[in-house]
């Protein structure tokens, strides 16, 4: 690894041990240079001494590690170092790559603000029919507060019907019976429809739902939202433009302020619906439904092939095909549908697994067909990183895997071209995440978006942890592996007064905790490594990879016992009016 160029000694000890008295030699074990302290044949520890006597701070330390030019010419790359560093710089250019898009979102957010949709621009003389569909599983917690919550939407009772598509296999079924027919007493068009079987999973019960629905409009709800007494009235005037096929609202949060796990939740969730759903909207490019609170035209269902079941975002696929039929999608940032967040790491895990899975496999079925569409290139481009923007986990994990020997390497050739090459790469593929949800937090809580500032590293940390989980899903989706739908377990925990009263909806937990905890103490040792070597720049990283995967880890160990742990806030009934 060391050459010597014209002029120099001929032993590269000797050479080095020229530098400041001795003060370094070169350790081809270890791989580093060291302090020849370690390494005397000499008695009298003039090394030490002169270690001592040499200059101290931030300016000594500057010129020592990024001005000295003293070992240049020394380290020459090797064929091994190469095929270490080029998957680590192809790696880091395409996170770079997403970061960078999630920068052009928010530029296409202020840049079209004029653009926003509050108002429909013309109203029903004659309210039409809407039906309500309300798919749900094993939901046993919540579907008390779901109907009730329905059940008192301001709309003509003679021009709506409502739905319970009730797939479920424990209690809930009974339960849910009941309050449809106590419902329906009392005078509600509420129905109840039960399938023996799950096939087509949720997609599977909306499909059964639209053989019986009498509306020409189609409103969808889970189980754990609860839309206010106006949200039909408010979304259904935007359907007057016969072009409009669908229209999403923006989810906010029952439980926002529970735990510090809902707390980073909230803002992972308001930055897709501010910037990235607002972004999209308002430019004219492709987004997508969000599987509840939202309505959607019956015919632009129909046309675009109805509910199919081939993937486990179902919504998405959808809402591409209904798009490239050249149906119009509306998104309303300011109307409002409360939801409750997963109050446990495997739920939210979960969650986000079937998410990215089912993304992955709306990618590689509908990526095709939009590409070879008469759709504009900033469409095309847009889809594209929108459908594959879960690669990056995959692409976390290799950069977890190539981090230590890559700053080993690059020690070595150099501070200033880390300085110029790996930072800003890392910025871009790092710090836009921060920026990206530290936006949304503004125009959403104009007054207190700063106390956001709190909860970035740890979000930052959140999004790192979950790459085990998330790189399984997607190595499951690009192989063809098929999974069941696994829902979101759900127990109406809204204040820390609330408890987790069953344990029946946990998931297990299997090997992929105790390989986040493994995974977290590789990076302590990076950490170690890059503090010994005085690589200090790269600590606060390194840090967020060991918070990440050990947080990640223990807390599906410990499974909610620490559930109510969190910042101490003032609790808000809803959020501030959003800024743009």
């Amino acid at each position: 690894m060391i050459g010597m160029g014209p002029g120099r000694s001929q032993n590269p000890t000797s050479a080095i041990n020229a530098y400041r008295g001795t003060r370094y030699f070169f350790d081809p074990v270890k791989y580093r240079f060291s302090p020849d302290s370690l390494f005397m044949s000499d008695p009298i520890p003039t090394a030490t001494l002169a270690a001592w006597a040499a200059p101290r701070g931030i300016g000594a330390y500057i010129r020592q590690h990024f001005l000295d030019t003293t070992f240049r010419g020394l380290y020459h790359a090797n064929a091994f170092d190469v095929a270490l560093l080029v998957p680590y710089f192809i790696v880091l250019i395409l996170l770079a790559g997403y970061g960078m898009h999630r920068y052009r979102l928010v530029y296409l957010y202020y840049k079209h603000r004029d653009k926003r949709t509050t108002e429909p621009a013309a109203y029903f003389e004659e309210l039409p029919r809407v039906t309500v569909q309300l798919p749900i599983f094993n939901e046993q917690y919540v579907v008390e507060r779901l109907l009730e919550s329905i059940c008192k939407l301001k709309y003509p009772r003679e021009k709506l019907d409502i739905q319970v598509l009730d797939d479920s296999t424990d209690e809930t079924g009974a339960v849910a019976r009941g309050l449809v027919e106590r419902y329906a007493a009392l005078g509600n068009p509420i129905s109840y429809i039960h399938r023996t079987n799950r096939e087509g999973f949720k997609a599977g019960a909306l499909a059964e739902g639209m053989k019986t629905a009498k509306g020409e409009f189609i409103a969808i709800f889970d189980a754990d939202f609860t839309p206010p007494e106006d949200f039909l009235l408010r979304v259904v005037h935007h359907f007057t433009d016969p072009k409009t096929g669908m229209v999403q609202t923006r989810w906010t949060h029952l439980n926002r302020h529970y735990s510090f796990l809902t707390e980073v939740e909230a803002i992972l969730l308001d930055g897709h619906f501010v910037l990235e759903h607002s972004g999209r909207a308002r430019t004219g490019l492709f987004f997508n439904f969000n599987g509840t609170a939202g309505m959607w035209r019956r015919t632009t269902i129909d046309d675009a092939g109805g509910w199919q079941h081939d993937t486990l975002t179902e919504d998405t696929d959808l809402s591409y095909r209904a798009q490239l039929k050249g149906w119009k999608f509306i998104y309303l940032q300011n109307v409002e549908c409360p939801a409750e967040l997963p109050v446990e790491m495997t739920a939210f895990k979960t969650q986000q697994a079937r998410w990215a899975k089912g993304l992955i496999q709306t990618g590689k079925k509908i990526l095709p067909r939009v590409l070879r569409s008469d759709a504009s290139l900033h469409t095309k481009i847009e889809a594209w990183y929108h459908l594959t923007a879960n690669l990056s986990y995959p692409l976390m994990i290799m950069l977890s895997v190539l981090l230590l020997p890559a700053m080993v390497i690059r020690f070595y050739q150099g501070w200033f071209q880390m300085l110029y090459i790996d930072l800003p790469l890392f910025m871009a593929s790092t710090f836009s995440i921060s920026s990206f949800y530290l936006v949304s937090q503004r125009e959403l809580f104009p007054r207190s978006w700063s106390r956001a500032l709190l909860y970035l590293p740890f979000l930052m940390a959140l999004g790192i942890g979950l790459t085990i989980t998330n790189t399984k899903a997607v190595i499951e989706a690009l192989i063809g592996k098929e999974s069941a739908f696994a829902r979101t377990p759900k127990y109406s925990v809204i204040s820390k007064q609330d408890k987790i009263g069953a344990k029946k909806y946990r998931k297990r937990l299997g090997w992929v905790p105790w390989l986040e905890l493994l995974v977290g103490t590789y990076f302590a040792l990076t950490v170690y490594y890059a503090v010994e070597n005085e690589n200090y720049i790269t600590v606060p990283f390194l840090t967020l990879f060991v918070v990440g995967y050990w947080y990640t880890g223990l807390m599906s160990l410990l499974q909610g016992r620490f559930g109510s742990a969190s910042l101490k806030t003032t609790t808000h009934t809803k959020p501030f009016p959003v800024g743009v």
